[in-house]
């Protein structure tokens, strides 16, 4: 039976999603993404807000992130599985869905594990946009995994990187970062230490994978003045900063009951004060005040910045036709008589 058009609904595969970032050009597309995030931020009292809902075990994390407008309800399927490298998978794989409110019908079903990649790149260069020291050129990339090459052209593309310096505990990941970046247009600094990589540097950004509390940056490694974006930290128990950098700093999260359950603010009391990101955007809260001050980050991903992802990458579907039409939802001639749907597709 030839499927109807009710029962179709556009899939973005990882083949699509790829041919999308290529066509559109990887830099303007974390711009795209990173003013199409910085827009739902805007509204961002119009949206369901729940943390995550998580299953944990001792390999890993599997989550569901829901939201919703009004108009379009969205999820994200993640996992966070550090060890899986060793067996030659992904640490993060991801797949989302849109769907209209009105119906329930999903109008959108794409993968999520490069497009993951790069929202959580956008959000943290539109965040540095609003909170860096004026004028920061330079990153320490701490964590040279599978996002430092997509954080480091998102801070080119949005603040004007000129120069990241990059460590990593594994020397392979940072010969591969700066292979993977030498064409982009960015000075490349490897570096040996945690130590070097911050020098000069006026953005910090730590991305590691460990599902362990640890200290990549210990509170004499940094001095005023800078712009920590601490994105490693995603579950309860993993932490990158020691307690006393974020006892100097000015916090700000996304969403602080998730960010207390999962980020770096997990170390402190729960009502240690935290400033809401969306409240820099609409002007209700001040971002950076000045220039000796910490700024930090605490970002462990929301459902909000998934749903704009997902948004950005449906309005380019009907232009680029980069997706695939999925018979996923069935439709019967009579809405009630799901059961004759099925006699009729009975083989002869």
């Amino acid at each position: 039976m030839t499927p109807s058009e009710k029962a179709l609904v556009p899939f973005v595969s990882v083949d699509h999603m790829m041919q999308l970032i290529h066509q559109i050009g990887l830099e303007p597309m974390l711009r795209g993404i990173a003013d199409y995030i910085e827009a739902d931020f805007h509204r961002w009292e119009l949206f369901d807000k729940t943390p995550r809902v998580a299953s944990h075990s001792t390999e890993g994390v599997i989550e569901l992130m829901p939201t919703s407008d009004g108009e379009v309800y969205g999820f994200k399927y993640v996992n966070g599985h550090p060890k899986n490298t060793k067996e030659g998978l992904q640490t993060v794989t991801a797949f989302g869905l849109l769907a209209d409110v009105a119906t329930g019908y999903p109008v959108l079903l794409s993968e999520m594990t490069m497009l993951t990649a790069l929202r959580t790149a956008a959000t943290s260069a539109m965040v540095a946009k609003h909170l860096a020291p004026k004028g920061s050129d330079t990153m320490a990339m701490i964590g040279n995994g599978a996002q430092s090459e997509f954080q480091t052209l998102a801070m080119k593309a949005i603040c004007g990187l000129k120069s990241v310096r990059l460590y990593d505990v594994d020397p392979a990941a940072t010969r591969k970062c700066a292979a993977n970046l030498a064409a982009h247009g960015i000075e490349v600094v490897s570096c040996t230490s945690p130590e070097e990589a911050i020098q000069s540097a006026q953005i910090l950004t730590t991305c590691t994978a460990d599902k362990q509390y640890a200290t990549i940056l210990s509170d004499n490694m940094v001095g005023s003045g800078v712009h920590i974006n601490a994105i490693g930290g995603d579950c309860p128990g993993k932490t990158e900063l020691a307690a006393g950098i974020l006892q100097r700093s000015d916090i700000f999260v996304e969403y602080p009951p998730q960010t207390r359950i999962e980020g770096e603010i997990q170390q402190l009391d729960d009502d240690h004060p935290v400033i809401e990101f969306w409240q820099v955007v609409t002007g209700q809260h001040q971002g950076r005040t000045s220039d000796r001050q910490i700024t930090l980050f605490d970002s462990v991903g929301f459902a909000i910045e998934d749903f704009s992802a997902l948004r950005y990458v449906r309005d380019q579907l009907e232009q680029t036709g980069l997706y695939h039409a999925l018979d996923l939802l069935a439709d019967p001639d009579d809405p009630r008589d799901l059961f004759g749907m099925l006699q009729r597709a009975a083989p002869n």
